[in-house]
């Protein structure tokens, strides 16, 4: 799945789509933008759209990534600290940066009630783009794609 506001640098599957990123942190693996044009065009669309689950679908995808950096790439994997960034499994609270972004960008931010409305995958992007070490411009796109705005 793609979302509408990454489809113009996803759709393509040149940058990480949403939904590889969730799987990436899910698996506690920090994969780079290079370490991802390494891989062969089947192989992202397989990391985009395997299972990553239960705990043997996690481990089946952890492996893969594992495999597929070692076999493509000359950077040794990166593992991903991820205590405290799955804020995404909790529909019942939003995260602070999520307010603060959509308040950076002049909108309302979601109510507690859209907040727990949106799916898993869609709180994981929208704190992903609060997040961002960059400026954003999808933060707002999203909310509106996702029916807040």
């Amino acid at each position: 799945m793609i979302f509408d506001f990454e489809s113009d640098f996803a759709g393509s599957l040149r940058c990480i789509p949403m939904i590889a990123r969730q799987k990436l942190d899910i698996a506690g693996i920090k994969l780079s933008l290079r370490q991802w044009s390494r891989f062969s065009r089947e192989e992202r669309g397989q990391l985009a759209d395997l299972p990553c689950e239960t705990e043997a679908e996690q481990g089946a995808y952890r492996a893969l990534v594992l495999h597929l950096v070692a076999m493509r790439t000359d950077e040794p994997p990166r593992p991903l600290v991820t205590d405290g960034f799955d804020d995404w499994r909790e529909a019942d609270r939003m995260p602070e940066a999520v307010r603060m972004q959509a308040e950076a960008d002049g909108v309302t931010p979601p109510t507690p009630e859209q907040w727990s409305m949106l799916t898993p995958l869609q709180r994981f992007a929208l704190i992903k783009l609060a997040r961002s070490q960059h400026e954003n411009e999808n933060f707002v796109p999203a909310l509106r794609e996702f029916g807040v705005l």
